[in-house]
């Protein structure tokens, strides 16, 4: 693609230097297969995007939130910057249509992979910050991610203990939770088991269910519940 005027048109920002825009794009793949471009891949400002995008989206929900606590606010921050999301809003942009992508990676289906995606939405908050500023930023990410903030007013978010768990821990830097079945009571048509659930080493939550799924997920409640976030 080559229509970086109207790819500038959709993102809300009009850069004063072009080719930091451009790097936004540029996949390690490409250079792999290149070695002699005379370009640099778009990690470092995938690795400048995400600090920043984490820092606007963290001060909007503090404004959104005014009396929720630190755990429920890292919950919803953790699902507004999850790779998923970001994918979505970079497809909305057709942000992958401008992918500099080696023949393999193009082969394989990387423009619209979610991780390619998702870097690309971070490397271009990145490209915004160095050309632009925090406040055009602050704009663009407040714009690119409209739905997923009135989403998350809205109440829609992960509904399930073990996925919102999951996205908790994953957003501190955490191992991923196991779950351990303490034991199976009851005869064969009256099950009762008895899961933990275990973070860093220790114990975090005991839950009880007629199924292993559903101990789980009561395990992953009461998790939520001792780390602060409402379940």
């Amino acid at each position: 693609m080559d229509d970086w005027e109207g790819l500038e048109h959709r993102l809300g920002v009009t850069f004063q230097d072009p080719h930091v825009l451009r790097q936004a794009f540029v996949h390690r793949s490409y250079l792999n297969e290149n070695p002699e471009a005379s370009l640099l891949s778009n990690e470092r400002l995938e690795f400048l995007g995400d600090a920043a995008l984490s820092l606007v989206v963290a001060q909007r929900l503090y404004e959104l939130f005014p009396t929720h606590g630190e755990g429920l606010l890292t919950e919803f921050r953790a699902h507004l910057v999850r790779r998923d999301t970001l994918a979505r809003a970079a497809e909305r942009l057709a942000l992958g249509d401008y992918l500099l992508l080696g023949r393999g990676e193009e082969s394989a289906g990387g423009r619209r992979r979610p991780s390619n995606l998702a870097a690309v939405f971070e490397a271009v908050v990145g490209s915004i910050l160095v050309d632009q500023g925090p406040g055009a930023v602050d704009g663009f990410v407040t714009s690119a991610l409209a739905d997923e903030f009135e989403a998350v007013q809205s109440g829609v978010v992960p509904a399930d203990p073990k996925s919102r768990l999951q996205v908790l821990v994953q957003s501190r830097g955490q191992d991923l939770p196991e779950y351990r079945t303490l034991k199976v009571e009851g005869p064969e048509h009256a099950r009762l088991f008895t899961v933990e659930v275990w973070l860093d080493g220790e114990v975090v939550g005991i839950g009880q269910g007629k199924t292993k799924r559903q101990a789980e997920r009561e395990a992953a409640r009461r998790a939520l519940d001792k780390l602060g976030v409402p379940s």
